[in-house]
């Protein structure tokens, strides 16, 4: 029992450094959404939630109750932030929406 356990430990060793590793590299995600509204405004809020949704329910919820203001992610820092509006959708205005988001 002793011989596997001394054999087990290293490998075990390594798992963790390698989960740890795969842990880090997580820590960023590439997230869109897409929105309709009657304004390009209300439209690029409803595709900013759909990314927030995606990404962090809990970051979603703190948007909601916070100041809800388009590429703000609550518990993220937001870069590479784009966005794409065209007339139509049934409302008004469909919009696309992108970023990335690392916490």
């Amino acid at each position: 029992m002793r011989k596997r356990f001394s054999i087990m430990l290293p490998a075990l060793a390594v798992a963790g450094v390698m989960f740890a590793a795969g842990t880090a590299s997580a820590a960023c995600v590439s997230k869109a959404g897409q929105g309709t509204g009657s304004s390009p405004d209300s439209a690029k809020f409803q595709a900013w939630e759909a990314v927030l949704q995606a990404t962090d329910w809990g970051s979603w919820a703190s948007f909601m109750a916070g100041g809800m203001k388009v590429g703000t992610a609550p518990g993220y820092k937001v870069s590479g932030l784009r966005s794409s509006c065209k007339p139509g959708g049934g409302l008004g205005y469909t919009c696309t929406m992108g970023a990335r988001l690392c916490n």
